[in-house]
């Protein structure tokens, strides 16, 4: 079992990558990092992590699921990334696991797939709007299972969010 991990090229939140992936691979899941560039990438805390792929390279037939990570960076490198929209998308049309942390959830919200679904995300006002926006029913709370769809609100939350995750791939 594989997942794919989207996170923006720069500022993205060193937590949110590193915990899950660490759970990940205990669990025995693969994980491929992707970003708008493929190469190095930055956290906010000065991680560095390397993009095997471009988010134009993902195929979502080769993963169980996907898992948007959060930071300050995804909202000016993933909100408005079209391709990576379309890859979400792409996830929970085939019925795979989608899952964003902190600030990412956003990307779920402009995909069109969180309308209707309980969600939660980092309360920064222009997120909150968003997934308003979007039809999500925001719950203040840590981490939010809504079928398929999975999101945590901070890097508090990142363990919890992984071991949710690894629940619904099991499923």
């Amino acid at each position: 079992m594989k997942l794919l991990l989207a996170i923006a090229p720069e500022r993205f939140r060193d937590e949110e990558l590193e915990t899950p992936r660490r759970i990940f691979e205990e669990a025995g899941i693969d994980v491929d990092i992707a970003s708008t560039v493929a190469g190095t990438c930055t956290g906010m805390l000065g991680c560095t992590a390397e993009a095997a792929m471009t988010f134009d390279d993902a195929d979502p037939d080769e993963y169980a699921g996907i898992v948007v990570v959060g930071g300050s960076g995804s909202q000016d490198h993933l909100w408005g990334s079209k391709r990576l929209i379309a890859v979400v998308r792409a996830f929970f049309e085939q019925g795979k696991v989608v899952a964003a942390i902190c600030l990412a959830p956003v990307v779920l919200a402009r995909a069109g797939i969180l309308a209707g679904r309980q969600a939660t995300v980092y309360p920064s006002p222009a997120a909150v709007q968003e997934m308003k926006k979007a039809g999500a029913n925001l719950l203040e709370i840590p981490v939010v299972a809504d079928m398929q769809v999975v999101t945590a609100n901070g890097p508090g939350a990142a363990a919890q969010f992984a071991d949710t995750i690894i629940t619904k791939l099991e499923c």
